[in-house]
């Protein structure tokens, strides 16, 4: 996308023993940003594809946000079963390590099987961190915001497809009920619509029933009949294999890497399925550890968040006018802001 060859650190930690991967895709909009991901993976290369992969993602999405920021991505590979504590700390602290090795290039923050607690304890041997716990002078939990901007990008895929905004008795269908997932739930419920919900952890159905939302089950999720459908947990989930069986109007959630393949945006346009590309409609948690970054106040994170609509919408309709997927449109509006001519990223 921007030219530049990926950076890849990729060693066994000296305290842990486990591999621990930081993939920077780009800085040419500035230092590269992406949280630390803590996995389980068959195998250690399927944990550097997952960081190459997800680095990428995070190019398009600081790209397409209009942020001063790189792509960069960082993985740990854990082994089967569930770490000692001793053994989770000791490999985030070799992984704080290879951050600090990088000099400022890669900036780190939360991810999956991470969080602010782990961030803070990173801080200790590496000064390239963001999303430190509030208590500290971070801004924590960056899953709220990013359920923020999903809202937003929801409500401007249903305007171009339902030709309103308000999300009143829409019936959304939230796959994966984190962080991120029930905070989404929680506001779609606040907004009027109808909520579905399936996660694999049993445990979630209480708290999304609470919230006035039906609880469907995990395996049938992505299949169920529904306007939108939001993705909330991991990549991949629309494959070759289901792609032609989604029943929905809308696909939009806070997944990264919904598609398992760029080919399957084409498929979607053929069935007449609006597609908001994850790295744009997810944009809110980078946007909220950009803020802190940075020292934006509120408003400003507001404004920039509320703008993630106004680029899903933009989005929709240069795909309608050059008769192209929305993600074809959404790589065409990044690789414009990664143009030399372009680089005016946001303040």
């Amino acid at each position: 996308m921007s030219g530049e060859a990926p950076e890849l650190v990729r060693q066994k930690g000296e305290r842990s023993g486990l591999q621990v991967v930081i993939a920077v895709d780009s800085t040419t909009l500035g230092p590269a940003l992406g949280g630390c991901r803590m996995w389980h993976y068959d195998s250690p290369a399927e944990g550097v594809e997952d960081a190459l992969r997800l680095a990428h993602a995070m190019t398009l999405k600081a790209a397409a946000a209009g942020l001063d920021l790189g792509g960069g991505k960082g993985v740990i590979c854990l082994p089967n079963g569930t770490p000692p504590a001793e053994q989770r700390q000791a490999v985030l602290l070799d992984f704080a390590d290879a951050v600090e090795s990088l000099e400022g290039s890669y900036i780190t923050a939360e991810d999956v099987g991470t969080c602010a607690d782990d961030m803070a304890l990173i801080a200790t041997r590496s000064e390239h961190v963001v999303g430190m716990p509030a208590q500290l002078g971070g801004r924590g939990d960056p899953s709220p915001t990013t359920a923020q901007g999903v809202e937003r990008a929801i409500r401007a895929c249903c305007s171009h497809v339902f030709g309103s905004s308000e999300l009143e008795g829409v019936r959304v269908c939230v796959v994966g009920a984190g962080h991120v997932g029930m905070s989404l739930v929680r506001r779609l419920r606040e907004a009027g619509a109808e909520v579905l919900v399936g996660d694999i952890d049993e445990s979630r159905r209480a708290v999304a029933e609470e919230l006035g939302a039906s609880w469907v089950d995990p395996g049938a999720a992505m299949l169920t009949e529904c306007d939108v459908l939001a993705p909330c947990a991991l990549g991949g989930v629309v494959e070759a294999r289901n792609v032609a069986w989604l029943r929905c109007s809308i696909l939009c959630g806070a997944a990264n890497n919904v598609l398992a393949g760029d080919e399957l945006a084409e498929r979607l346009r053929d069935r007449g399925i609006v597609y908001a590309p994850d790295f744009i409609a997810n944009a809110g948690g980078l946007i909220h550890v950009y803020a802190d970054l940075h020292g934006h106040p509120e408003p400003r994170v507001d404004e920039l968040v509320d703008s993630i609509g106004e680029t899903v919408e933009s989005v929709l309709a240069d795909a309608d006018r050059s008769s192209t997927t929305p993600l074809a449109a959404a790589h065409a509006l990044a690789q414009r802001r990664l143009e030399p001519s372009s680089l005016t990223p946001a303040a």
